[in-house]
């Protein structure tokens, strides 16, 4: 019996020495991972809750920005801009006016014989009738400089008719973009009929220098055939001088005066 009393106490002695080796518990560090496992938890909190004020001022802004697009318009949709096509049209139109250069160079002289400005002027001929009943044929050379303020006449009259017509297209255009303004609903429809707008009226103003430029061709054109007037009037001037010159000298050498006194015959002879 005390043999296995003894036995049993042994047995129960080695259980109880072999759990002791299997669980060790340390009140100590099962706290520290408590409060470091709660830390953990605590900073994921964070994070979702950043996460989600992120995605609220995200869904925000977007609000905004529909709010924004809604007012303002999105520009890539305004295509069809009122005004644009004529004024583009206009603007790539060719000037029509002539430079004093090409005015001169078209200028031969025989178009100003029969030039008469629609009945205005009467006509001077290709040729004119002597008294004695010759025909003379014109040299159209003469009559170059003629010839060439007929063509800037000519090119401010057709400069000018062309600008009124485009004058008026362009007034119209600006009318309708005026309208379209007033209509618009969008700010950003509104600059772009703004920008439209001002170059309309640009392309106004410019046509008004057309009709300034065609103006300075017949005015240079002028001043130019002035300046050749008068230089062709002194250089006769100095040639009719030069002629007379030597014309005394001629005079004076084929002519000789009588130095001998006169004789004047007596009684006696």
């Amino acid at each position: 019996m005390k043999k296995l009393i003894a036995l049993t106490a042994v047995t129960l002695s080695l259980v109880f020495s072999a759990r002791a080796q299997w669980i060790v518990y340390d009140p100590t560090v099962n706290i520290e991972q408590i409060v470091s496992e709660a830390e953990n938890i605590a900073e994921y909190v964070d994070m979702v809750d950043n996460q989600v004020q992120q995605i609220t001022q995200l869904g925000d802004q977007l609000q905004q920005l529909q709010q924004y697009n809604k007012e303002f318009g999105d520009p890539s949709q305004i295509l069809n801009v009122t005004g644009v096509s004529a004024l583009t049209s206009d603007l790539t139109q060719t000037p029509l006016g002539q430079t004093i250069s090409a005015v001169e160079k078209t200028s031969d002289g025989v178009a100003a014989l029969t030039y008469d400005a629609n009945g205005l002027y009467h006509q001077i001929g290709a040729t004119f009738t002597t008294p004695s009943g010759n025909q003379v044929q014109r040299n159209a050379d003469d009559y170059k400089p003629n010839e060439a303020i007929n063509n800037a006449t000519a090119n401010y009259t057709n400069v000018t008719a062309n600008v009124m017509q485009r004058r008026q297209a362009l007034k119209d255009a600006i009318a309708q973009t005026t309208e379209a303004l007033q209509s618009a609903t969008t700010a950003s429809e509104v600059q772009k009929l703004t920008g439209v707008l001002i170059g309309q009226n640009a392309a106004l103003a410019a046509t008004d220098k057309e009709i300034d430029q065609a103006v300075d061709v017949s005015v240079e054109q002028d001043i130019e055939n002035r300046n050749d007037e008068q230089k062709q009037a002194t250089a006769a001037q100095e040639e009719q001088k030069a002629e007379a010159v030597e014309a005394f000298d001629n005079y004076r050498t084929n002519f000789q005066l009588n130095t001998q006194p006169p004789l004047f015959p007596t009684d006696s002879q």
